[in-house]
């Protein structure tokens, strides 16, 4: 089953939401090294939800082609 986009954008906020808490509660114990592992791992997903959520506001390949196309007859 495919996920709308909506639904993507919602899981993508929750899931910054959810890491980024992590990390700054953490960030409060770095000398234990269970939290300091916590800590990186949290980190490191809180890019890969950025990063997903950052695609998920691009409008889409097919588009971009068509659009530009369309611009360069406009142009000639």
């Amino acid at each position: 089953m495919k996920f709308d986009l909506e639904l993507q954008k919602e899981a993508a906020k929750i899931g910054m939401t959810a890491t980024l808490g992590a990390t700054v509660v953490t960030s409060m114990f770095m000398k234990n090294s269970i939290a300091k592992k916590t800590h990186v791992v949290a980190g490191v997903a809180f890019c890969g939800f950025a990063l997903w959520h950052h695609m998920l506001y691009q409008p889409k390949k097919s588009k971009q082609i068509k659009n530009s196309k369309e611009q360069k007859t406009q142009l000639n």
